[in-house]
């Protein structure tokens, strides 16, 4: 477990807040996890039903490097889907991989587009990376969505990449690179 030094906080924006995990966000992380639709998207590592069991062991880092920047996103008060990168070690240490999940509840009004906006810059200064990528499963294209309008590139397909619920399916790959990110406004 390599900690990443953190120097400047998590970006915030309109409406929403990033910052750490915290064992009071039990209740609402099982509230907008456990779903079934929201757990389609997403890593197997994110379980659907999604128990108070999983919810423990993920607030405890049991399920993901925690010391990483991986971050609730915070709307009125709550944490309502969460966003964090896994940066990359040896030769790969100027990149990293980052995902993120959004309660149903919060979907189809920009939020998530607004966080990637906030987080990704952010990320990609503060960890002094050249590249950020994300996978996205080809059945997922509101995901690809936010990226897209974020200025992340899809750089092809890995055809046949994972089983998701007994079906094979490929991965999209989007990447943001250093040179984008100063090329911006």
């Amino acid at each position: 477990m390599n900690a990443v030094p953190i120097h400047a906080p998590p970006p915030a924006g309109a409406g929403f807040v990033l910052r750490p995990w915290r064992a009071d966000d039990l209740d609402s992380l099982l509230a907008h996890a456990d779903d079934e639709q929201v757990s389609r998207g997403v890593s197997d590592r994110f379980p659907y039903p999604y128990t108070r069991q999983d919810g423990e062991r993920f607030l405890s880092g049991q399920v993901i490097d925690l010391h990483d920047p991986v971050f609730a996103i915070e709307v009125q008060g709550r944490a309502c889907g969460g966003i964090g990168a896994r940066p990359g070690q040896g030769e790969r240490r100027h990149t990293a991989e980052f995902g993120y999940w959004l309660g149903r509840a919060l979907w189809n009004g920009g939020l998530m587009t607004r966080v990637v906006a906030a987080f990704a810059p952010w990320a990609m200064r503060e960890l002094a990376l050249h590249r950020l990528y994300a996978t996205v499963l080809d059945s997922n294209p509101a995901s690809a969505r936010v990226l897209l309008k974020n200025g992340f590139i899809e750089e092809g397909a890995q055809r046949c990449a994972v089983v998701k619920r007994g079906e094979l399916r490929d991965l999209r790959v989007f990447a943001r690179t250093r040179r984008s990110l100063d090329d911006a406004p």
